[in-house]
């Protein structure tokens, strides 16, 4: 899995996105590989990380040694989650007594300790847990009014949704960049059953596109890449600069599809490789 990771950043550092994010669990079994990982990019690229963070299963204490370690790493950006139920999702949520209680206290934790740059999560169909859509985005803004500089969104198929989140968050006084999130769909059937738990509508038309390709992963990678550069530019000629593509480590198909969008390497891919040698 190390090795996989690092010959995707390898093949996807040339194209110098404005950053890399790297999933993490306050208190799960990552803990040391993720700050690993990121203290490695901090010292041996020129890319710059964005360090998941989440409070579930964690006291406060816990969690803000991981904010305090993260910036002793020279690590600037985190990405702070609530994170999923420790039962799973669909199951109740509860905030540890001794831990931030929500995901803009998290926020706010963070800002105390340190300058961060702070990204949060959004949820353009309303997350699965929130009783309306004008809660959820009570709660959006509640983590903005916190100290949340981007907001970057759970992933969606269509633009429309998105488009139609945006206009309610800014009519909710929400103004920070809201940040689309892509998913290329590197397998459909585990990307639909991920969509089923988080609330995201996998149009009918999307489904037919991968329809009979369930054992042609190659034919499948093409589909998927015409279909998430396709998203991509309806977005771009809406106006929106700054796309999060949810990589998944899957290197190739994200840099066809930034190849497609007319993206190009701005450094050679030998100087990333020498930097950064792969994991033994």
């Amino acid at each position: 899995m190390e090795e996989n990771l690092w010959a995707a950043i390898n093949r996807l550092a040339p194209l110098s996105p404005k950053f890399v994010s790297v999933t993490y669990g306050a208190g799960g079994s990552t803990r040391e590989r993720t700050h690993g990982t990121v203290s490695r990019l901090v010292k041996e690229t020129n890319l710059k990380p964005a360090a998941h963070l989440t409070c579930v299963n964690a006291s406060k204490s816990e969690v803000d040694e991981v904010v305090r370690d993260y910036w002793d790493a020279g690590v600037r950006h985190i990405v702070a989650l609530r994170g999923d139920p420790p039962a799973g999702p669909g199951t109740q949520y509860a905030a540890p007594k001794d831990g931030y209680q929500t995901s803009a206290d998290l926020v706010a934790g963070i800002k105390a300790i340190a300058p961060f740059e702070v990204s949060v999560g959004g949820y353009p169909e309303v997350h699965p847990e929130s009783a309306s859509r004008v809660a959820d985005l009570d709660h959006l803004k509640a983590k903005v009014d916190a100290g949340a500089d981007r907001i970057i969104t759970q992933f969606f198929f269509d633009n429309a949704i998105y488009l139609r989140f945006l206009e309610d968050a800014r009519a909710h006084g929400i103004w920070v960049p809201i940040v689309p999130g892509i998913v290329p769909i590197h397998n459909f059937k585990q990307v639909d059953s991920f969509a089923k738990r988080t609330g995201a509508t996998v149009p009918s038309w999307l489904a037919r596109r991968f329809d009979g390709l369930e054992n042609d992963p190659a034919m499948a990678h093409l589909v998927a890449a015409a279909v998430a550069a396709e998203q991509a530019t309806d977005l771009v000629d809406e106006g929106i600069t700054h796309l999060h593509l949810y990589t998944l480590n899957k290197a190739e198909l994200a840099y066809a599809i930034c190849h497609l969008l007319g993206l190009r390497e701005t450094i050679a891919e030998d100087d990333v490789q020498h930097k950064m040698p792969l994991a033994s």
